[in-house]
């Protein structure tokens, strides 16, 4: 299926809008300043509890109830908050080996997250494993470049979702690695793959001109970058590759960014670029100050949980 007609199909559209500059700097908000806040995880690996205090190098860190806590703290603090994660929710304790995947969605819901992109390890129980955990999981799933249209999944995933805090549009959408030769065919069955750089050159297009928003973000499964393996697509090759995203939430490598990476675009603009490990050990967090004329400014920060 062509790209174009493939995402046209997936999701709705309408008319254009012209945002101010990209700043990335330390900055407070103004009495006109409007500040959208970020949270994301990667890779949890169905990690529910902390790390034990004799664990070593991970020790006394990490667990969903710290992780919960510190959410809620945040949101008190700024109610414009969005909680993301960039996939490989399953797999990596018995939690999943015993409930499949049902206890990570339904703590995932109670923390109120509000999108999630799709790994490779979330299909280890088969698309139909997928499947069968979706009624827990009351937040939205998200992949532009896997299409689903002949799977258990179709219609179940979207390309992309508009959020709106405080009268600014937030474009959210997934990009998912090539399952070809890290998942067994027979679990992921008719999915079909589609070039992630083409889907978000069309992905963004559509979130910035008909959609309208202040504000885009990537959920990406495809990896920090691979230095021994350039043909890879990465998330620091889909930042120069594309256009008009602001920020790339990134998995699948496990790269733990103590501060977001600053990378430019191929009009020469910034591009946010943040992964934060894997576990549930840190929660990223991005803040994006915007002023009166949609002028964009952020900070970001990896904190451990």
């Amino acid at each position: 299926m062509k790209r174009r007609q493939f995402i046209q199909q997936s999701s709705a559209a309408t008319a254009l809008v012209t945002l101010g500059g990209f700043g990335f700097q330390s900055c407070e908000a103004t009495s006109k300043t409007k500040k959208i806040t970020i949270l994301h995880t990667n890779d949890v690996h169905s990690h529910i509890d902390p790390f034990g205090p004799n664990d070593g190098h991970n020790a006394n860190k990490g667990g969903v109830a710290r992780r919960a806590s510190l959410v809620e703290s945040i949101r008190n603090e700024n109610p414009n908050t969005l909680l993301l994660d960039a996939g490989d929710i399953f797999q990596g304790t018995p939690y999943f080996n015993y409930y499949g995947g049902e206890l990570e969605f339904k703590l995932m819901s109670k923390m109120k997250y509000d999108a999630a992109t799709i790994g490779n390890h979330d299909f280890d129980n088969g698309i139909d494993g997928l499947y069968a955990q979706l009624p827990y999981a009351k937040f939205k799933f998200l992949s532009a470049n896997y299409n689903f249209k002949n799977t258990v999944m179709d219609t179940h995933v979207k390309p992309y979702h508009v959020f709106i805090k405080d009268n600014i549009k937030i474009g959210v959408f997934g990009i998912g690695i090539k399952l070809k030769g890290l998942v067994n065919k027979d679990m992921y069955k008719e999915t079909e793959y589609l070039d992630p750089i083409e889907i978000t050159q069309d992905i963004t297009r559509i979130l910035k001109e008909e959609e309208q928003c202040d504000l885009i973000i990537c959920l990406s499964h495809l990896g920090y970058h691979y230095s021994k393996k350039p043909e890879k697509i990465c998330d620091l090759e889909l930042a120069k590759s594309t256009k008009d995203i602001d920020l790339i939430i990134g998995g699948h490598t496990h790269t733990f960014l103590p501060k977001p990476t600053v990378a430019k675009n191929n009009e020469g603009k910034n591009v946010l670029v943040n992964q934060v490990g894997c576990y549930g050990i840190n929660l990223g967090r991005i803040d994006f100050y915007l002023d009166s004329n949609k002028n964009k400014t952020a900070n970001g920060t990896s904190i451990i949980v």
